[in-house]
């Protein structure tokens, strides 16, 4: 049912930005929302927190005039209700038939969809490598990205298509020139942003590994061997060969103080092994995962953090606000990196959630196999990235 179709109500409602309704959750306060949605989109992806009540109740329950008692029971009369849906127009619907009827409501502006446009920088303070070290985080799906900023130079890695005007915005704000955009690997749960920041000017680049799985605009891009490095200011970021979430994933050691790992590990889990070869090559994969994770990454020293490209519901974040740690730190809380090879991988074939949606045709358009527009993209990769081997922690196990 399209916005423009449904009645409109009597009563005005006020909006609620999802700036401010990320604020109000992020400051600890009791938060109510009537999620209009359809329920398995709802099952599939939601908000979330400590002191967020979810309620789900579809919006065609309001759609009657006779509401069914049954459904309004389950709505609180006694505080503020923030009704939410995917893109706006069914919440405004359904806030106003309840405040129709008494209820203190407000609606969530453009929804979920909203929710997926909000986009946080936030200091890594625990970074002691040359320049500033920024984590983006998109809290709607758990991405996250890094601007490292030294000497008037700048670069991201693991942009999103979605932002690539931000990160432009932002290193205008910053007073540097963005250099360069760094692909870790080919995403399977958002449209990588370094083609299009390529064509803006920042020199694109991607793991050489990757290449062979059919990637169509290599030659236009910087290939980044094993080894490799890359100048930001006096910040050196330093090109690791860590695969097994897939076959050209790849990590970024920057100026020696955090690797950004991708997929290959993150503060909660480690990655996934199913997303390239699929069910049947998901025990090779794993065991080449555990070998990057043992030689590559945990020969690290202790101190240095690890910065994934997603989190999860069930991460913790430092006390800086980052979902940075040290990895002295995730040995001692993640059992998984310390078992042996075949205990690690009957670990992570065990319980892998379901693989994020619309991959495929995500892969597809990340390889350039598949063309989507800037609103197609953003609908690819609107929900939850399931990227990693577990959605509960594997960290404190």
């Amino acid at each position: 049912m399209n916005p423009e179709d449904f009645p409109t109500p009597d009563a005005e409602v006020e909006t609620i930005t999802p700036d401010t309704l990320k604020s109000r959750i992020d400051a600890g306060e009791d938060v109510t929302l009537l999620d209009a949605r359809m329920e398995s989109d709802y099952d599939e992806w939601h908000i979330d927190g400590e002191t967020v009540e979810s309620i789900n109740v579809p919006y065609f329950e309001f759609l009657e005039d006779e509401i069914d008692d049954d459904v309004l029971a389950r709505i609180p009369e006694d505080r503020e209700v923030t009704v939410l849906c995917a893109k706006g127009g069914a919440s405004e619907f359904v806030a106003g038939t309840l405040a129709d009827r008494g209820y203190d409501v407000n609606h969530l502006e453009d929804g979920m969809n909203g929710w997926a446009r909000i986009y946080e920088r936030v200091e890594v303070t625990d970074y002691d490598g040359s320049g500033t070290l920024y984590q983006y985080q998109r809290p709607s799906s758990g991405c996250l990205g890094y601007l490292l900023v030294d000497g008037g130079e700048a670069a991201i890695v693991d942009p999103l298509r979605a932002f690539t005007d931000r990160y432009l915005a932002d290193a205008e704000e910053l007073g540097v020139d963005l250099q360069y955009a760094l692909d870790t690997h080919i995403h399977a749960d958002h449209i990588s942003g370094v083609r299009n920041l390529d064509d803006d000017g920042v020199e694109g680049v991607i793991p050489a590994a990757a290449v062979d799985r059919g990637v169509t605009y290599a030659d236009e891009l910087t290939q980044a061997e094993d080894g490799d490095e890359f100048q930001v200011g006096d910040a050196t970021i330093e090109t690791i060969a860590t695969p097994g979430h897939t076959t050209g994933m790849t990590s970024y050691l920057l100026d020696s103080s955090l690797l950004a790992t991708g997929d290959g590990l993150f503060i909660e889990s480690v990655a996934r092994p199913d997303l390239e070869e699929g069910d049947d090559g998901a025990p090779d994969a794993a065991r080449t995962l555990y070998e990057s994770l043992q030689e590559r990454v945990l020969t690290l020293p202790d101190e240095t953090l690890i910065g994934g490209a997603h989190f999860s519901d069930s991460a913790v974040p430092a006390d800086d606000g980052t979902y940075t740690a040290p990895i002295g730190d995730l040995v001692e809380e993640m059992n998984a990196l310390t078992m042996d090879e075949d205990e690690f991988v009957e670990l992570i074939l065990s319980d892998m959630p379901p693989r994020p949606a619309n991959y495929e045709s995500i892969i597809a358009t990340n390889l350039g196999q598949q063309e989507a527009d800037d609103e197609e993209a953003f609908a690819l990769e609107l929900g939850p990235n399931n990227c990693a081997a577990s959605q509960e922690s594997l960290a404190g196990d």
